[in-house]
């Protein structure tokens, strides 16, 4: 028995279980003498004293800075040497890391005790957990205390839990502005043509997806595509979520990697045989990891059903307006479609942890004191707004106290903030309180033709959703593992999808055996083990 995969897929798939951790000996120049770090019982040299100092901070580089700016020295970087380092005798300096090579970039600066920047940053959890755990980081508990009261109140306990090993805060948390993820959405001229209600439950979605196939309401012929598929997050997790069973109330495993250990996976892989084998989704789904080709499908009109990331769709000349412009009378209506019958017949999908990056200070850093200082004041009075938002009346309007970018807003002055996102390190989007608040903020910096529609989007992406578990400590096997078995993912979504319908059952089972060969099964060991230690609430 075979199973038809595309070879280019495959061969990008068959490193599988060659990548390997990073170990110990990168960190084997973090270590520090004690007297250049005071969390570490030392004297860092505070910022008021006479000798002028030199703080690092990692940034990402996305290879996007306009002229005349470079990614180290630009509109932002400028603001906060005037605001923040000149008054506390400071140079900020901003180390550039490729944002496609964080990690990578990451170990090699923690391996050195004279590159590494005093301020680093990486999103992977395990990352984390595995510099603090070989002693790489600088406990910033009794620093934050002192110099970081600004910034604690920012933060939250929550949010900063999750920066925390063994009592000890390792990381300082980004707090995350909104937290809602994914949102479908239907093509409504096409059910309008074809006299069909709009669908509410996963039944009648596979019923109505198989009437745009048959009647073919945009007259496209082999172009028509019911459902828009990509192997890419916000097309797969949304229909493996409507599928599993949580693992305790509304909390589940926080790595994508882990989803095939939930109850509920093999159905929602099942389903989308079924999709694929009836020609109902995007026949080289397996091709388009980046979502490029669903892109340029949903634009030319050639989608009836798709799932996105909540914003996509909405920005000014992106989705969304190229649709309107290429197909006359065409007609977008964000639904919640897809029912969980595990879970009340809910609409469940993934939400955000209320955390961004982990924020770390590495334990060789002598700019301890300085770090804090400057993440706090990061997070001090409107600091933030001028960061994210740039200058009032100029860049934005303050309407009701929310900043609200301007329609006309110049070239030079939105060059201005080309990096604000990477440069506001304390923030994943625009905090300007509850998200509520969070969210009409950042709908105010879309086109107002699109902000309606926009609202509709994140209203379903915040229902009944599903957050991650925080364990508090590290699962040892997500850093031992999780490389490999991301990539074993996708090998059983698209072996599975594309096997022949007889030849699911076989073809799944051989496939999660390999999974759980790779590390999968002590990662589930693992993770049970770990669920049995949390604390009762």
């Amino acid at each position: 028995m075979t199973v038809n995969v595309n070879q280019g897929f495959l061969k990008k798939a068959i490193g599988i279980g060659l990548t390997a951790v990073m170990g110990a000996s990168l960190l084997a120049g973090c270590s520090s003498d004690s007297k250049t770090n005071t969390a570490n019982g030392g004297t860092a040299a505070p910022s008021e004293s006479a000798e002028r100092v030199t703080l690092k901070v990692e940034i990402f580089d996305r290879g996007n800075s306009p002229e005349p700016y470079t990614i180290t020295n630009n509109y932002l970087s400028q603001l906060i040497q005037k605001n923040f380092g000149d008054p506390n005798n400071i140079d900020v300096e901003f180390v550039p890391v490729q944002r496609s090579e964080e990690v990578t970039k990451l170990n090699v600066l923690m391996a050195s005790n004279t590159d590494v920047p005093d301020i680093v940053f990486t999103y992977d959890s395990s990352v984390f957990y595995r510099y603090a755990q070989q002693g790489g980081l600088t406990d910033v508990g009794d620093l934050l205390d002192q110099y970081g009261s600004n910034l604690k109140k920012f933060i939250g306990d929550e949010t900063l839990s999750f920066g925390q090993l063994e009592g000890k805060q390792f990381a300082i948390p980004g707090k995350r502005a909104i937290t809602g993820r994914y949102s479908s959405y239907i093509r409504q001229d096409w059910l309008d043509k074809l006299g069909l209600p709009v669908p509410t439950t996963t039944d009648e979605l596979y019923t109505t997806l198989k009437a745009f196939k048959e009647k073919d309401p945009g007259g496209l012929g082999s172009k028509n595509i019911p459902m828009g598929m990509a192997l890419a997050p916000a097309q797969f997790e949304t229909l493996i979520y409507s599928f599993m069973k949580p693992i305790s109330g509304d909390l589940t495993y926080s790595q994508r990697y882990e989803l095939p250990l939930h109850e509920g996976f093999k159905d929602a892989m099942q389903f989308l045989n079924k999709l694929y084998n009836e020609g109902l989704i995007s026949k080289d789904f397996s091709l388009d990891e980046d979502k490029t080709q669903l892109g340029k499908d949903i634009q030319n009109g050639n989608v009836g059903y798709w799932s996105e990331d909540v914003d996509v769709l909405f920005y000014a000349d992106g989705t969304l307006d190229n649709l309107t412009k290429n197909v006359q009378g065409s007609k977008v209506l964000p639904v919640d479609v897809l029912t969980n019958a595990k879970v009340d017949n809910k609409h469940i999908k993934s939400r955000y942890a209320s955390n961004g990056m982990y924020i770390m200070i590495p334990k060789s850093s002598k700019r301890a004191v300085e770090a804090v200082k400057y993440l706090d004041w990061m997070a001090t009075g409107n600091n933030l707004i001028d960061i994210y938002s740039g200058v009032e009346g100029e860049n934005y309007d303050l309407v009701d106290g929310i900043p609200v970018v301007k329609a006309d807003v110049s070239q030079e002055f939105a060059d201005r903030l080309f990096n604000a996102g990477d440069t506001a390190i304390i923030s994943n989007g625009k905090n300007l309180g509850d998200q509520a608040t969070n969210e009409k903020a950042w709908i105010s910096g879309f086109p107002e033709r699109n902000q309606e529609m926009l609202k509709q989007s994140i209203a379903i992406a915040n229902t009944d959703t599903v957050g991650p578990i925080v364990f508090g400590k590290p699962i040892e096997a997500e850093g031992q593992y999780g490389t490999t078995l991301n990539d074993k993912l996708a090998v059983i979504i698209v072996k599975t999808a594309m096997a022949k319908p007889e030849e699911f059952e076989s073809v799944y089972e051989q496939e999660m055996k390999d999974y759980m060969s790779l590390g999968g099964e002590k990662l589930k060991a693992e993770l049970e083990k770990a669920l049995t230690e949390l604390p009762a609430k």
